[in-house]
Order: C-alpha cells, then structure tokens, then sequence
C-alpha cells in the first residue's frame, strides 16, 4: 500500500493518521478536512469553549513527524471505487487517488425549518459564534433536552441568560436514556432556573423566536438547536458503499458494497460517528457518536489496512457535564430486560443499572465515577452480578459480582 487518504478532521481522523504510522505505515499519507482548523476535541465546545474559559481544543498530534499531508478547508464530493482494490477522492480541488481509504467525515446537526436565525454548536465557530451571544439577560430558547441541550442550557444559566428548553419528548434524555430515566432530570432544570417545556413541538424558527405546532410563539433572542445529528456520507452517493444510518461495517471496520453481510473490502475502512460496526458483544450494529469511539476505534480499522486481523468490540462509553453534575454512561441498554436503581436520585451520588438475566449490560452514574468505572469491568468481562447487592449503593459495585 502506498498512498492512503483520510477523509475527515475530526478525533477519528487523526487518530487513524496516528495509528497507521504507529503500525509501521511507510507510505504517503493525506488527511483531508473540510475544517479549516487543525484537528480539535469537540466535547469542549458546549463546556469550556461556550462558557469563555478555553479557546483552543487542538488535539496534540506532531504532524511533522506524522509525515501527513494537511488538506484543510477541502471537501470530498464524491468517491470512486476501482474493483481491484484502490480508488479515487474527488475534490472541488482535483481528484485524489489512493489504494487505501479511511472515511471518518463524522456528522452534521439536524436543523429546524424556517428563516429566523438558528444555532447549532457542532463545531469551534459554531461554539465562538454562540459564545459572545450568551449575555446576561439574553432571552435562549434551546430546541432539544437531550446532552447537547441540557449542556449548553447550563452555560447559558450560569451567564446569567433567560433559558428556555423546548423538547418534543414528555421528558429529558428519553432517546438517550428512556423516558423513565429523563425523568430523573427534570428537577436539575429547575434548580439552575432553566424552563423546561416538554411535550412540544417546534413548526419553525423566525426572526426572533419559535413557532410552535399548535400556533404558540416563544420570543428569543437566540435559538439554539440540539435535536441530533446525522452521518456526513452524501458524498459516498453512487460510491457502492453501503449506506444505513451510517457506512456499514464489520467488527474490523471494513466497509460493504454489498449487503449487510458484505462483501467487505479491506482498502477501505470507517470510524467515529459515520460508521455503524458489528458489535458481537451486543449481537447488532452500533452507531456510537461518542469521543471515546473516536478515541480508540482508528487503532483496529487501521491495522485493518495494513493486513492485520482484529475486531473493535468495546463497551461503549460517554459522559456529560450539566447542571453542577458528572453524567456518565457505559454499555448498550436496549438490549437489557429491565432496569435496577442503585441510590436516591434526590441525591447527589445515583445510578441506573440495565441487567439482562444476571448480566449487567449498562449503567448511567450521576457523581459516581467509582461506580462507573467498576461497572465497565463487569460488562466487559460479562461477569455475572446480584441485582440485590448492585441496588444497594453501600455495596461496591465490584462486590455486586457473583463467583
């Protein structure tokens, strides 16, 4: 292999770039972004960076000894697949061969219909446009209480805004977590002085605020919106690459231009937020659009490339900073049967457990780092738990494993 492209800019990006010369890759080497910044860390931007305490969240990689060739602020428009293996990026600035193609392009936020001004906070200009607008006394309305929301919602209270959270669903979090658990939150709201109106639907922003479905408008001075965001794949349209919610892949990262079986080429891999990868561990396909996927994932899809056999079955992981509160989230609910609580979430210090059998399939701590990190252990490991002794929070939650 002697000349491998990069399709993206973000964590995955540079962590492939990384990996590959880490694994002994000799060969040229292009990172090509649509940013015009160097790489940067995004869980950032609605902490630090909106709240004015950080500027720079440039991840530390030493590109001359990298040896990558940096195409910043150049877009893919479009791939073309050789059958023999290789193929071609095209560029508004020309075409880009290679015989090795990592796509890592990440996602874009979804947005509102209408033609009032709207914010999104994806990236380091969304966060420095938003940040100067977050004035005491300013009227927010934020679309969307899932962790983006509820993340920005508390910057902007503790700059002194008017907060609004508008949110479609009966309760915070409920795509992230359930219902039940969003519920859990609803107080953090109130405590920061943040409105929350759940249940409500946004028909569209204009100038000036929100109109609801049912006729209502909400006066704001900013909108922000935080409903979700979709993989950044229009450019692979006609490319054969499989295509469902994410790239499809296997546990190695190899990309299917066929069905959801394959066949999987080896020349061509995908990471971070844009590719949906067989986890054997949860028996179904993950789109994980979390940092620590980013963080750790390039390391199999590049020896992937470069011949070497390996599978990326790790325990998914995510935190969130929000209303003076550690938020942090290991392993994949849905598969769970049911739910065990594990301390008062009137407290300070709570967990959600999701256990299937005598299986612990994923946890939500709120201010229980401990917790987290002992449960991740045991869903790796599959170790089998008492649900009593992992309800009772005096308990350690490596304790609550059975021999």
């Amino acid at each position: 292999m002697e000349s491998v492209i990069v399709v993206g800019g973000g964590l995955g990006g540079v962590r492939a770039v990384e990996a590959l010369r880490g694994k002994g890759y000799e060969g040229e080497l292009t990172l090509l972004s649509a940013e015009r910044h160097r790489p940067y860390d995004r869980p950032p931007l609605s902490k630090a960076v909106l709240a004015g305490e950080s500027d720079d969240t440039t991840v530390d990689a030493d590109w001359d000894a990298l040896r990558a060739r940096l195409l910043l602020g150049e877009r893919a428009t479009g791939l073309r697949l050789a059958p023999g293996g290789g193929g071609t990026v095209a560029t508004a600035a020309g075409d880009l061969p290679f015989d090795g193609l990592v796509i890592a392009t990440g996602a874009t936020p979804v947005t509102l219909p209408g033609d009032g001004p709207q914010h999104v906070v994806r990236t380091i200009d969304d966060a420095r446009a938003l940040r100067g607008r977050l004035t005491a006394g300013a009227r927010v309305v934020i679309v969307g209480a899932g962790w983006i929301g509820a993340e920005v919602a508390t910057t902007a209270a503790k700059k002194g805004c008017a907060v609004t959270v508008v949110e479609a669903a009966d309760t915070p979090l409920a795509n992230a977590v359930g219902p039940e658990v969003g519920a859990l939150t609803v107080p953090w709201y109130a405590e920061a002085g943040v409105e929350l109106r759940t249940g409500v639907k946004v028909a569209a922003v204009e100038p000036g605020g929100l109109l609801l479905a049912g006729g209502e408008r909400i006066d704001a001075d900013e909108v922000v919106v935080g409903i979700g965001v979709r993989p950044d794949l229009g450019w692979l349209d006609g490319s054969g690459v499989l295509v469902d919610r994410g790239v499809v892949t296997d546990a190695s990262f190899r990309v299917s231009t066929g069905g959801e079986d394959g066949p999987y080429r080896r020349d061509v891999v995908a990471v971070g937020d844009c590719a949906a990868w067989w986890s054997a561990r949860f028996g179904r396909r993950l789109l994980v659009e979390h940092w620590d996927t980013a963080l750790n994932a390039p390391a199999v899809a590049a020896a992937t490339l470069l011949g070497e056999d390996g599978a990326y079955d790790a325990v998914p992981y995510f935190w969130s900073e929000q209303f003076g509160r550690m938020v942090q989230y290991v392993g994949h609910h849905p598969v769970a049967e049911r739910m065990v609580r594990r301390g008062d979430p009137a407290g300070a210090k709570w967990a959600v457990c999701w256990l299937t059998g005598d299986r612990l399939e994923a946890i939500l701590t709120v201010g229980a780092p401990r917790d987290m990190v002992q449960a991740k252990r045991l869903i790796a490991n599959r170790t089998p738990v008492d649900a009593a002794a992992l309800a009772d929070p005096s308990v350690p939650v490596r304790d609550a494993a059975r021999p």
